[in-house]
């Protein structure tokens, strides 16, 4: 697995016995409170990342990073998963809905969530239909707002080249049976090293100067307003809640959740780079979408001013991405399916 840095190297970690009171207390309301750092050990973050039904190897991160940047996967040979999930913007397109084939936009005017963290999520797609990512990868190559690539021809596409052929042998061995499923295997794989620490999790961790005094006020007002009661553990989000989308014209495009009301949580970190916000992309300001969540999920007026404490830790969030080296791509060969825009 290819290192995960946390560039934290410049603050110095004090131990429990040193805290200051506040941020010792602080510490355990949010630990109370459900919240979790991502691991500061290599060692820790592959345990929490790895499946050991598709084991991470440095090989398999590197050819499931050409297949996730290869825009031959479309129907059309220009939409790759990056182009909504683009890792320059935060893991995301930065429009309200997700636009794909033939310039489509998604029929329930559906925002893509962010890819960064995915792993940490319990529940892939806005409507939680599947846990894991190996599935959440084959959705948007096949469907047809997207990617819109039938499996055959995704499976013919890539073993039309002999340099992914090559890739896939020295990476899964010389048997190795090119399938549909397995090409969105190895693109999974690749995104579950997509972890980003921020200096949130350094102060969770005992690192006192990770957080300002303004963003520690925020995460405090974060917890006491109830925020945490969905946006917790370590995704601070990712799983299955009730969110009545009719509310505040919310619900453009008709989705409204599972038939018990119940849509995904999204992840809060990197929440800066994400806009716009809700499952529509609906909401461009970060503390615009503070205020309704206090209205629609827990009842209450939170003031401009809390709103903007809360902001102000949320920005926090923002973690140190993996570096990633843009990939060359294999070369196409006669036998290639040409793209298709139909």
């Amino acid at each position: 697995m290819k290192k995960i840095s946390l560039a934290l190297a410049t603050i110095m970690f004090t131990g429990v016995s040193a805290f200051a009171m506040s941020d010792a207390a602080l510490i355990k309301k949010a630990k109370d409170a459900g919240l979790k750092s991502i691991p500061q050990s290599q060692l820790e973050i592959l345990k929490l990342v790895d499946n050991p039904k598709n084991p991470i190897t440095d090989a398999k991160v590197e050819l499931g990073k050409k297949l996730y940047f290869d825009p031959r996967l479309s129907k059309s040979g220009i939409i790759s998963c990056n182009t909504c999930h683009n890792l320059a913007m935060g893991g995301v397109d930065g429009v309200g809905a997700a636009v794909g084939h033939k310039w489509t936009p998604n029929p329930a005017h559906l925002n893509s969530p962010t890819v960064y963290n995915s792993v940490l999520n319990k529940a892939q797609f806005w409507d939680g239909r599947d846990p894991h990512l190996e599935a959440q990868a084959q959705g948007p190559v096949q469907a047809g707002p997207e990617m819109a690539a039938p499996k055959n021809l995704v499976v013919q596409r890539i073993t039309s080249m002999p340099g992914y052929v090559t890739e896939f042998k020295k990476t899964y061995g010389d048997d190795v049976k090119i399938t549909f499923e397995l090409i969105t295997d190895t693109i999974a794989v690749f995104e579950r090293t997509l972890i980003t620490p921020s200096r949130y999790d350094a102060f969770l961790d005992g690192h006192l100067k990770a957080l300002n005094d303004a963003e520690k006020e925020g995460l405090k007002v974060f917890i006491d307003k109830g925020c945490a009661s969905c946006h917790n553990d370590i995704g601070l989000g990712g799983t299955m809640m009730p969110f009545d989308a009719s509310k505040y014209d919310l619900n453009v495009g008709g989705f409204t959740g599972t038939k018990d009301g119940m849509v995904k949580t999204p992840t809060l970190r990197n929440i800066e780079e994400t806009a716009p916000y809700f499952h529509n992309g609906n909401v461009w300001s970060l503390n615009q979408a503070v205020k309704l969540m206090g209205d629609i999920q827990l009842g209450m007026k939170i003031s401009d001013a809390d709103a903007n404490k809360i902001s102000t830790f949320l920005k926090s969030l923002t973690g140190e991405k993996p570096e990633i080296k843009y990939p060359q791509l294999p070369v196409i060969t006669e036998k290639t399916p040409k793209p298709d825009m139909n």
